[in-house]
């Protein structure tokens, strides 16, 4: 797999057309390995997910498959239509994505709010009904607009969705990206940018979605960024620094202590894997990745 593919184009790849398939023989390697492989079970004080994205060469039925056999809980960043898929796994999507514009185009502009706000009231009943806690939304790019304005115009926007998340007890997230590296210019790039936001809205049914591959580029200071925002996050992402592959002694950051502070906050909520693998068994490298979290 490209280790350089970005979920925007992989999420381009989901709504017109796939990458290209692995031969069912590899295939079938790989989901025998998923099975196979040893290793403790999980201990149950973190909710695994992974991020579908990242393993768009296996089918979806497949790939639900093998995370349950792996012992995880959600698969995510899917939409509505993917939950009867889902359902026949005994897995729930613990971030439901769809939301119109997604990351360049989101809420800092108020001309894109009456699609979005749509989005949300059609989207939001569907995801409470199949027991799903989040969906994500997104600030959109800077285009030369002041950080305090696109506050601003975020907080309109989501003063309208907010009443019926709140509801139907449903969350609404903005991802935490970096603008250094993969997503240049995109507005909502640091944890008080973001926590600003979620003061201003004043509603619990709007949090952060922690990336913590993306702040470790912007901000690093991690554990204790965590341990003093934890109030205002719903949500994390993982992925290994530099290049978003494995979260292993290949890369810098030391995820089992980064897991420790997230549970010493009393976070209840899921932790999905949104590394990109590099290793040929791309299930092999998930599983590896949950039990790493798993501390």
């Amino acid at each position: 797999m490209n280790p350089n593919l970005s979920r925007r184009s992989a999420l381009r790849n989901i709504t017109g057309g796939s990458l290209a398939l692995a031969t069912a023989t590899s295939l079938g390697r790989r989901l025998a390995a998923a099975e196979t492989i040893s290793g403790p079970k999980l201990k149950g004080r973190i909710n695994h997910s992974v991020c579908k994205w990242c393993y768009n060469q296996v089918p979806l039925d497949d790939f639900c498959r093998a995370a349950k056999d792996i012992g995880l809980q959600s698969v995510e960043l899917l939409e509505v239509k993917d939950f009867p898929t889902l359902k026949k796994y005994g897995l729930t999507c613990a971030m439901v994505t769809g939301v119109p514009g997604m990351i360049t185009s989101g809420l800092n502009r108020v001309e894109n709010h009456d699609e979005i706000v749509k989005f949300f009231e059609e989207t939001i009943p569907a995801v409470a009904n199949f027991g799903s806690p989040n969906v994500i939304c997104f600030s959109g790019n800077r285009a030369g607009m002041e950080d305090e304005k696109g506050l601003e115009n975020c907080a309109i926007g989501l003063k309208r969705i907010v009443p019926l998340a709140e509801k139907h007890k449903v969350t609404v997230c903005m991802e935490l990206l970096n603008s250094k590296r993969s997503h240049r210019d995109y507005m909502c790039d640091h944890t008080a940018w973001g926590v600003e936001l979620v003061k201003r809205v004043g509603s619990e049914r709007f949090k952060l979605l922690y990336d913590i591959f993306h702040m470790q580029i912007m901000e690093g200071d991690m554990c204790d960024t965590i341990r003093e925002n934890h109030q205002y996050i719903a949500h994390y992402h993982t992925g290994g620094v530099p290049g978003r592959g494995e979260i292993d002694d290949t890369q810098e950051i030391h995820y089992p202590a980064v897991m420790k502070a997230i549970l010493e906050t009393g976070f209840k909520g899921f932790v999905a894997q949104e590394f990109v693998p590099k290793r040929a068994d791309v299930l092999a490298s998930l599983k590896q990745g949950v039990q790493i979290c798993d501390v």
